[in-house]
């Protein structure tokens, strides 16, 4: 049995619709539903890239517990044609920076971490010429 694709990555969130709004307007993702979860407690929130829905993020809220620092997962990233044009872009939102400036790899990816509204790392991430 072989893996076809990633199917989403689940981010437990405090507020749902603070971190929709987040990672549509911040990270330029598109909303494509919510849900109230068979159990009435818990929210689901689902969102996708410009390419379509190939790959989702989905959004947690009623969890019970305390998120870690850097929220339930280690980091997402998100590949974008510019990240310069994207660090700028996110350094005037007022979105804090996890570094002050984007890493580039020895292949030639370039990338840079940021946080979202609970913690969590994301990152921009543009392939490089030799990946």
């Amino acid at each position: 049995m072989a893996v076809r694709k990633l199917e989403h990555v689940g981010i437990m969130v405090k507020d749902i619709e603070k971190s929709i709004a987040f990672y549509t307007e911040v990270v330029g993702l598109k909303h494509l539903y919510t849900m109230l979860h068979t159990n009435n407690v818990i929210k689901l929130a689902f969102l996708a890239g410009s390419d379509g829905q190939e790959s989702e993020i989905e959004l947690i809220e009623g969890y019970d517990g305390q998120l870690a620092e850097e929220g339930r997962t280690h980091h997402v990233a998100f590949t974008v044609d510019d990240v310069e044009a994207e660090f700028k872009r996110i350094q005037s939102l007022g979105v804090p920076l996890k570094d002050t400036e984007i890493t580039t790899l020895p292949n030639g990816a370039r990338y840079f971490f940021f946080y979202g509204p609970d913690g969590e790392f994301l990152e921009m991430f543009q392939p490089g010429t030799n990946a």
